[in-house]
């Protein structure tokens, strides 16, 4: 089952990442605006599903619009665009989904019936391809992956985090179907705990052994020889660096310093070679994300809080970059970023 589909009804169907691992609960969005909400409420999250999410919400403001003339379509698909953008501001694959349905909008010959129809099948084909692209960076991956591999994840990069099969889970998933025995560490990953909700919830579901552990045992595991590989996703991939969750700095560190193989699997939709890490926007979160645990408050009334939803990686902590076209290794990104600068 997809993490999230199209209905011919004008619906879209996700689960409701939030109420995982307890239930399972899927919800209807039937507007733009309800599936800015679940962006925003990260009930969808993970770089290339929100970036099909925006599409598909650009779709439901073209199939539930009464507009009976092109250009107002339009406008309403430019206003729909302008509340999606809002929504997260770090991972870049919102925003390329956006620009992509909107150039098809406006590309598309005719009246308003051909510029609804295409931004529904644009939509349509970019989750499809999201299936085959993580199919295919699951077939790079696997390549560096050995039989009896113990590997570290950080966050969700799984099938939730994509519209399925994963990104750093892809890798995983590829390579326990070749049948190598291999485990996997997940860090707990603060302060929404999607390493412990949901990356735990995906590898159990599918069989693969798994282990759960606190975000500041990454260390000790490593320097007690415990772990061969470290796999994580990315939410934005600039010139100088890798961003993705709040944590993975740490983990990159740690894996430099202990001579172990540290990985990036995610699509080139999230490459963002025009930019550098100084010109990313690090979405800063509700404070109760770390002063509550749920609806439960752990720490004291009136503490002050910061809460980056993600860090920054610097390219030099990292070992190669897996995406749908193979494995760049850090000397061939690097030359890639020069080429693309000149």
């Amino acid at each position: 089952m997809r993490t999230i589909e199209w209905r011919d009804d004008g619906t879209v169907i996700t689960i409701d990442q939030t109420r995982l691992p307890n239930e399972e609960v899927m919800i209807e969005l039937r507007s733009c605006r309800e599936v800015a909400s679940a962006i925003k409420d990260m009930k969808m999250r993970g770089a290339p599903l929100i970036g099909v999410a925006a599409a598909y919400g650009l779709a439901l403001t073209a199939y539930h619009s009464e507009a009976r003339d092109r250009e107002k379509l339009l406008e309403e698909l430019e206003e729909s665009a302008r509340l999606l953008r809002m929504t997260r501001p770090t991972a870049v694959n919102l925003f390329w989904a956006i620009d992509r349905v909107m150039k098809r909008a406006y590309w598309t010959a005719g009246g308003c019936e051909a510029v609804r129809k295409a931004v529904i099948e644009e939509a349509k084909r970019m989750a499809d391809e999201d299936v085959e692209v993580n199919r295919r960076i699951g077939m790079h991956g696997s390549k560096l992956i050995d039989d009896g591999d113990r590997i570290l994840t950080h966050c969700n990069a799984g099938s939730l985090a994509t519209v399925d099969y994963g990104t750093a889970l892809a890798v995983v998933r590829a390579a326990w179907e070749e049948g190598k025995r291999i485990s996997v560490f997940a860090d707990e990953t603060r302060p929404k705990l999607q390493g412990a909700r949901l990356t735990t919830y995906e590898l159990m579901r599918d069989g693969i052994p798994v282990t759960l552990i606190t975000d500041n045992m990454a260390g000790y595991l490593m320097s007690r020889g415990m772990i061969d590989k470290v796999v994580v996703g990315a939410d934005r991939i600039v010139r100088d660096a890798v961003i993705n969750k709040i944590g993975t700095y740490t983990v990159a560190v740690l894996a430099y310093t202990h001579g172990i193989p540290f990985y990036v699997a995610a699509p080139k939709s999230t490459f963002d070679l025009k930019r550098t890490s100084e010109e990313v926007t690090i979405e800063e979160r509700d404070p109760r994300e770390v002063t509550h645990i749920m609806s439960q408050r752990i720490a004291p009334e009136g503490v002050r809080v910061l809460n980056p939803a993600f860090d920054i990686t610097p390219i030099d902590y990292v070992t190669a970059i897996i995406c749908e076209e193979g494995v760049i290794t850090r000397d061939q990104f690097k030359r890639l970023t020069e080429r693309s600068g000149s």
